[in-house]
């Protein structure tokens, strides 16, 4: 077995959203759970994570991969973690599981994964420029369609949302079928700067190409913004 680990945190809604407004931090969910769960546990202890919550619910469930055990993650936060933000999330709560080092090559696998499919432009393309954070999709309108809107219906936004998850899981996995199964657009803050971009919801299959390399991804997480909700390939059963 590795060293990460598989954890879930129960947290109230409610409770999260009063402790964001007292410390002034906004709507933005993501940046909100980052500042949490890094004063609580420590810079990127909890990483990648996804809160999962049930349409009004009062409480979700934080998951995420963590090279930390439980006894380490809750000794931080006991010996460091601050009143307020231990009253959020209580560390006796944590559960976990020891994950994998390694998965066997053509092992076929379930995924769910929340992602922004964003790419880091390398030259400037229409009105954006050089090391822009740019949607996908609209790099992919903007190269086909130079001289058109980069709402073009020459491209399907899907369709290139898949390419780019396809190369985000290689050398790792290959996509045996995926669907978008949820497409937003989410206004994220990041350093002072507010970013706009896609929120999407992939479901499918994927078979193991290269076991180790899987392991390295569910640590490292797929694509950007792994620090704040995205990123995290939960796995299920084939089927």
């Amino acid at each position: 077995m590795s060293g990460l680990h598989f954890i879930s945190l129960p947290l109230e809604i409610r409770q999260l959203r009063q402790w964001a407004g007292r410390r002034g931090l906004g709507l933005d969910e993501g940046r909100v759970l980052h500042h949490l769960l890094t004063e609580t546990f420590g810079r990127g202890a909890l990483q990648p994570f996804r809160l999962m919550v049930a349409p009004r619910a009062a409480r979700g469930t934080l998951y995420a991969y963590t090279p930390a055990s439980v006894d380490v993650l809750r000794r931080t936060a006991l010996e460091t973690g601050l009143p307020d933000a231990l009253s959020v999330c209580e560390p006796g709560n944590l559960a976990a599981k020891a994950m994998p080092d390694t998965w066997s090559k053509g092992r076929r696998l379930g995924f769910d994964l929340r992602a922004r499919p964003v790419r880091r432009l390398h030259r400037a393309m229409g009105a954006f420029r050089k090391g822009a954070e740019v949607d996908a999709f609209l790099v992919e309108a903007l190269r086909r369609f130079p001289e058109s809107p980069p709402e073009s219906d020459g491209v399907d936004r899907a369709a290139v949302y898949r390419e780019w998850l396809a190369g985000r899981l290689a050398p790792a996995a290959e996509i045996a079928e995926v669907r978008v199964a949820r497409l937003d657009r989410h206004t994220v803050e990041r350093g002072g700067r507010k970013l706009n971009g896609p929120d999407v919801t992939f479901h499918g299959q994927l078979v193991v190409t290269d076991g180790a390399a899987l392991a390295d991804c569910l640590a490292n997480g797929v694509g950007r913004h792994t620090a704040f909700g995205y990123g995290m390939l939960l796995l299920r059963p084939a089927g």
